[in-house]
């Protein structure tokens, strides 16, 4: 699996434990929706400052969200 790929399950799997909607995140992030939803998929590129963002407002560490074993 790609680490795209990895990266967006992590991001879901986070975003899920929070018990948010991917419409709450992309607010949060100031993204719109279809563009959360491709990132979880691995079908898009998130920029390291919104990468370290995310994980600030998902409260993890940055080294979990890129932890792919």
């Amino acid at each position: 699996m790609s680490r795209l790929k990895n990266l967006g399950l992590n991001i879901k799997k986070y975003r899920e434990l929070k018990k948010w909607s991917q419409a709450l995140l992309a607010e949060k992030l100031d993204f719109s929706v279809e563009y959360i939803c491709r990132v979880e998929r691995g079908q898009k590129y998130i920029s390291l400052r919104k990468l370290f963002e995310l994980a600030d407002i998902l409260e993890v560490d940055f080294k979990d969200l890129t932890n792919f074993k």
